[in-house]
Order: C-alpha cells, then sequence, then structure tokens
C-alpha cells in the first residue's frame, strides 16, 4: 500500500494519478484531484472514459462524516422510443451507433461535485488534460492492447479513424499520440464552464453528428439535463457498513451478494480456496437474477430496493445454496415490496474520500466520435430492453439499467473508498473484495491483487477464474459441477480497481491499484522544500 498523512489519487493511468496528486498539492480537495485525473483519463486511456459518458461519485466528509452521492448519468432521447426502433427495422436495442447514445451526464456531475465540494478554480482543473491532449502523451501498454485489439472498430467511423488510428493502426505503445480537438473540448468546459456541453458549442457538434447519422438527439434533450444528488444505500457485512448507490445502477446487486455471503462461514476459509469460491459463486447467481429482474431508472419504475436488501430474504435465498453442488437453473426471487469503465479514488490531507467511476460502456462505446472535439459518445442506451413489460425497458428521457458503481465501506476508525471496473463484473468484483478485507483480513492492495472470479452469463454454471486460483481449488470447484475457463494470472477481464483508505484515528491515509491495469497510486508530495519554513 502506499501510506502518507497527504492526500493519495488512485487511478487507472500514472498520468492521471499523478496530475490529482498536483492538484492536492495546490491545495484542491479530493473531489478537484477527482475531476483533475478523470479529465486526464478521457485523454489517455480514451476507449473506456471520457467526457461523452456518465459519472457516478460517492463523497465522503471526514469532519461530518456524511457520504453524498450523485448519479450524473443521462437520459435518452424524448424521441427515441420502443415504436420508433421498429419502425427503423430495430427489433432489439442496437449495440452500437447513434440510436444506444443517451445524453452523457459526466460534465454536468464534475460541475456540481466541483461546486459543492471544491475548492480550487474550475478552470485549473483541466490544465494538465490540456496540456497532455496537446503537447502529447506515450501511449501505456494495457491501454495500447486495448487500443490495438479494437481497431476495426474505430475504422466503421470516419471521426474515430481520424483521430485514433494512424495509417489505419493503433499507436504503439511508448508513442505519442496528442489529440488537440479534446483539447479544443476542455478548453471550452474549462472556460464556460458546462453549458458549453449542454447549451453551446459542443451541444452543436453532439447535434451535428447525430442529425448526420439519423439519431434523435435533440437541444432539449440536452438543455433539460440534471444530475441527481441521491443518497447511498447500505448494508452491514460481518460489523462494516458498505454503501453503494441506489438503482438505477447495480450497486444493490453488490448489497444484495454480501448479505447471501454472510449467511456462510468464510471467514473460516482462506481466500484462495474452493469453499470460499464456491459460496461466493453461488450467491453471485442469486443477486444477479434479482438485479437483471428488478433494477430499472426509480423514476418510471418501481424497484423493490428494500426488499432486495432484506436480511430475512438473504437467509431465505441462501437456503437455495447446496454447499456441494453448483446450480445452474438459478431465478429471481420475490423480494419483499416487489459495463467498460475506469474508477478511481481521491483522499485529500484531510481525510475526505472521492469514489469515483465513470465510463463510455463499452470500449469506445457507441463507435461515434464527435465531430471536431475528439472524443467518443457512450452506448449506455444499448442497455434498455424493447420489452415494454421489463423495468429496463426504452421510454423517452429514461436512464438505462447502469454497470458503473463506486463503492465505500467503513467500521471505527476505518473508511475506505473502492471501485473494481469492467460492466456487470463490477457487483461481484466488490463483493470479493469486500470480503478480502472483511473475511480473510487483507489489506486494501492485496484486497484489489488477490484473485478472483467473474461470471459474465446470468444462468448456467460458466465461471471465469484466474490462474492463481490453486489447482485444488480449481479441481474442487470443477467436481462440484463449476464449468471454469481459467485466465492469466491477472486478467483485465475480472477488472482493474483502487482503493483508498483514511484511518481517522492516527491520521494517515492508504492507497492501492490494481496491477490489472496501467495505472497507480500516488500521493501527494510533502511540502519538504517549504517545511523548514512553515515549522516555525
Amino acid at each position: 500500500m502506499v501510506m502518507t498523512q497527504r492526500g493519495i489519487v488512485a487511478a487507472s493511468q500514472t498520468l492521471a494519478s499523478q496530475a490529482g496528486a498536483q492538484i492536492l498539492a495546490r491545495g484542491g480537495s479530493a473531489v478537484d484531484a477527482a475531476i483533475a485525473a478523470n479529465a486526464v483519463l478521457g485523454l489517455v486511456e480514451p476507449m473506456m472514459c471520457g467526457i461523452g459518458g456518465d459519472l457516478f461519485a460517492m463523497y465522503w466528509d471526514a469532519k461530518t462524516g456524511k457520504l453524498t452521492g450523485i448519479n450524473a448519468s443521462g437520459w435518452s432521447p424524448e424521441h427515441l422510443t420502443i415504436e420508433y426502433l421498429k419502425a427503423h427495422d430495430h427489433w432489439s436495442m442496437p449495440s452500437t451507433g447513434i440510436h444506444t447514445v443517451t445524453v452523457p451526464g459526466a460534465v454536468d456531475g464534475w460541475f456540481r461535485m466541483h461546486q459543492r465540494f471544491g475548492k480550487l478554480p474550475w478552470r485549473d482543473l483541466f490544465q494538465p488534460a490540456i496540456y497532455y491532449a496537446r503537447h502529447g502523451f506515450p501511449v501505456t501498454e494495457i491501454i495500447q492492447y486495448d487500443w490495438d485489439e479494437t481497431t476495426a472498430k474505430l475504422a466503421r467511423d470516419a471521426n474515430a479513424s481520424a483521430v485514433f488510428l494512424k495509417d489505419g493502426r493503433a499507436p504503439a505503445a511508448g508513442e505519442i499520440f496528442r489529440n488537440p480537438g479534446l483539447a479544443a473540448a476542455y478548453e471550452l468546459i474549462a472556460a464556460q464552464g458546462p453549458s458549453a456541453y449542454y447549451r453551446g458549442a459542443i451541444t452543436q457538434a453532439i447535434l451535428e453528428t447525430s442529425k448526420r447519422l439519423g439519431g434523435t438527439l435533440t437541444a432539449a434533450d440536452f438543455a433539460d439535463f440534471q444530475s441527481e444528488w441521491v443518497t447511498p444505500i447500505s448494508t452491514d457485512y460481518r460489523g462494516w457498513k458498505v454503501f453503494q448507490l441506489p438503482p438505477n445502477g447495480q450497486g444493490i446487486g453488490t448489497l444484495e451478494m454480501l448479505n447471501l455471503m454472510e449467511q456462510f462461514p468464510l471467514p473460516e476459509y482462506g481466500q484462495n480456496t474452493a469453499e470460499a469460491f464456491h459460496y461466493k459463486i453461488e450467491s453471485q447467481k442469486l443477486a444477479y437474477q434479482d438485479l437483471r429482474r428488478y433494477v430499472g431508472d426509480p423514476r418510471k419504475v418501481k424497484v423493490p430496493v428494500e426488499g432486495m436488501l432484506s436480511k430475512e430474504y438473504a437467509r431465505e435465498r441462501a437456503k437455495l445454496v447446496d454447499p456441494k453442488q453448483a446450480r445452474c437453473d438459478a431465478s429471481p426471487g420475490t423480494p419483499p415490496g416487489v459495463g467498460h469503465t475506469v474508477y478511481l479514488s481521491a483522499i485529500d490531507a484531510d481525510g475526505n474520500i472521492a469514489s469515483w467511476i465513470q465510463s463510455i460502456s463499452d470500449i469506445w462505446g457507441s463507435g461515434v466520435v464527435v465531430d471536431r472535439y475528439g472524443f467518443s459518445l457512450h452506448d449506455r442506451g444499448g442497455g434498455f430492453s424493447v420489452d415494454p413489460s421489463q423495468p429496463n425497458a426504452l421510454a423517452p428521457h429514461k436512464r438505462p439499467f447502469h454497470t458503473i458503481i463506486p463503492g465505500f465501506m467503513e467500521k471505527g476508525d476505518l473508511h475506505i473508498g473502492f471501485g473494481i471496473m469492467r460492466g456487470s463484473n463490477q457487483p461481484q468484483a466488490q463483493a470479493q473484495f469486500v470480503s478480502n478485507v472483511v473475511d480473510h483480513r487483507m489489506n486494501i492492495q492485496a484486497a484489489l491483487e488477490a484473485p478472483r472470479f467473474t461470471r459474465a452469463t446470468l444462468g448456467g454454471c460458466e465461471v471465469f477464474i484466474e490462474g492463481r486460483a490453486t489447482q485444488a481449488a480449481q479441481e474442487e470447484l470443477t467436481r462440484r459441477g463449476h464449468r471454469l475457463s481459467v485466465g492469466g494470472e491477472y486478467s483485465g477481464l475480472v477488472g482493474g480497481g483502487q482503493a483508498v483508505m483514511r484511518d481517522s484515528k492516527n491520521r494517515v491515509n492508504y492507497g492501492g491499484s490494481s496491477p490489472r491495469k496501467d495505472g497507480a497510486a500516488i500521493p501527494e508530495p510533502d511540502p519538504y522544500f517549504g517545511a523548514a519554513a512553515k515549522s516555525k
């Protein structure tokens, strides 16, 4: 772990972490640092995040102990309906293209968080990203791999090809990449705030791009949008209180999975054992069935949040788990009352924590890059259903089911902001992180690094597991009926992640960063050159 009495920024690319740490050194808050780091990530990891996507975040105030949440996920175009899609020969939701684009909420979310919790001038937060966009930066290795593997998607869009490919290829690792169009967009946002994005020149560029491609986005879709302040939801897990944001995100799946895992004696087992993996996998199956069956935009449909978080409901559901045999036919229960991403965390010297996740959904989002400004629009709308009976059915100005979820947990003097990336992997990965800390007594770096499993399918018994799972565990899981696919030692399929922790008693901050990404936890520099003068 990184340990310091000053702040830390942990992000999935080191230049972004460093930019956030520099903002802290200039007197910025954890939120200031998170915005600066996020802006840099939109440049250096462009296939995963950026101003064309959405944001969810939590902020813990060390002085008051209050946890605040924001849902900055955008809504569907008013004129994009199930009937419209069917009339244009789309009988299911497209997975790419302009009809998957919902109004991106990230910039509005950044601004609202800054208004409430920022310290430095708004314009200062974009200087690192503008600098790298104009001067260039060397492309890092894992990001280069993702870039190189997805050139076919980029080649289908003229703007994407022009901005992100050179002679039809991705930049090599270490090759200098620049994006002057994105620099121009950041300069507008720095000078004009969110009005540049939702009522100004960037809006016009998005609308022109949409119209050219036959999309339905309008100026009113952007001008009428606002992020929403939300109250985090929580559960108790063996004495730790674990928080997530409420639906339309999938964070409730983490909490339900933990409630199920709590019914089994996980602290008696080692983390890398068949017994521990088995109970976690079986808990994931049950929680995810409910997640997909019931979660939608609570402004449009009733979501049984209280029932899904009920401990009694978890006890009843846990009875479906066979300790010796994998269940391949899990189905949703009846609760009482019935996505590609970057995560970063920041903590300042006062102990305030920003747990921050931002995404353009699938890699390169919709595959549509905005005219003149060099950023991708997300494809979050591709997650809607065209079945009007489903809670996540497409409707005008409705927010889709969302995969990106920031996490927070606390017990006594310890407070942890954490998150793990990669689509539907996130709730199951976060539950495993919590278990690593609570059940297996790992520090936050070890908890991020420990071997994990992930399940991409809703039904069946297929499980992907990292190769560091012991051979004995793999063999026993197979004997119990789990159909294992074994990956590399540190696989991106189980998601990279970051975490920061505040020890309020000793006033020490800790940071961790997963080796599955190109990032690091970087501390704010101590004021050593001015220390003698300041100590007098």
